[in-house]
């Protein structure tokens, strides 16, 4: 199954109009300029989908439209996460999984689980889910770091989580986990900065902001390094260094909203807490991508 999952996902953003409403018309834009750019499969509802500010009728919506958008063009990985185990569970039981490929469950926020309590909480929702599930550790954002052992002992003990997206930043971590896990679960790179060494330590690949605006170069870094050409890798890293930057420099998605209007692809709106990045950052991510398109 994680063969389905090896290469360049991306994390799609939700696109909104002035009035907050969801823009499904740019909604639709993205997923076919990712498509078309070549990436290996899409994740919705996820951080960068802004899937904690919308509500369950906007979700159930997001996914049949995206459903029917990518029409199993590439795999498809949807966003169900939170820190109420049971409330996820009967979100799963009640999710029509036609044309859905895997969940995405993010580590347990707020709430401070043990490493036991992160182990029974993954270990529920894979019990419960029809279809594969990936983990994701994201401490910078849950307060809470699941360790290389919890992974371990979910990936050789709950057949139906198959993978987990890593973003932690901890590559030592990360290595124990590659060089522990069993052959038919993978890791994958949480983080467009760190592409390069998770997949040289044995990762799997990159769920990835950045490929909403450049899907292509995007998937060159990840062939390239996937086949060991770190070299070619390296030289698209470089070339797109600052852009990764501008992503995070006032926050994710934010930067990619951003880019994304820049470039005429969606309006630059997100839903507060969230504001839109600064002007001044604006005229940098402008630059940038006068820059790259220069190349």
């Amino acid at each position: 199954m994680m063969k389905k999952f090896k290469g360049t996902g991306v994390a799609i953003v939700t696109p909104f109009k002035n009035d907050s409403s969801i823009d499904f018309s740019a909604l639709g834009r993205v997923i076919n300029h990712v498509i078309n750019g070549g990436i290996n499969y899409i994740v919705a509802l996820g951080t960068t989908g802004e899937s904690v500010t919308l509500t369950k009728d906007e979700k159930q919506a997001i996914i049949s439209y995206v459903v029917e958008a990518v029409d199993s063009r590439v795999p498809l990985i949807v966003g169900v996460g939170g820190n109420n185990t049971q409330e996820i569970i009967n979100t799963i039981r009640h999710i029509d999984v036609t044309g859905i490929d895997g969940l995405l469950s993010v580590v347990p926020y707020y709430n401070k689980p043990t490493q036991r309590g992160i182990f029974q909480h993954f270990k529920a929702i894979a019990t419960w889910s029809p279809v594969p599930v990936i983990v994701y550790n994201v401490p910078g954002r849950t307060g809470c770091n699941m360790s290389a052992d919890t992974c371990l002992e979910l990936a050789h003990n709950c057949e139906n989580i198959t993978g987990i997206k890593e973003a932690s930043g901890d590559l030592s971590q990360m290595m124990k986990i590659i060089k522990g896990k069993p052959e038919n679960f993978g890791l994958i790179s949480g983080d467009d900065m760190l592409t390069i060494p998770v997949i040289a330590a044995g990762g799997i690949g990159v769920i990835s902001v950045l490929a909403n605006a450049f899907p292509a170069a995007c998937v060159e870094l990840v062939n390239n390094a996937l086949k060991s050409n770190f070299k070619s890798a390296r030289e698209i890293q470089f070339r797109y260094h600052e852009m990764i930057e501008l992503l995070f420099i006032e926050g994710n998605p934010a930067g990619i909203k951003a880019m994304l209007s820049v470039m005429n692809i969606c309006q630059n709106n997100l839903r507060l807490p969230l504001v839109p990045v600064s002007r001044p950052a604006i005229t940098r991510i402008q630059k940038a991508i006068e820059e790259i398109n220069k190349i």
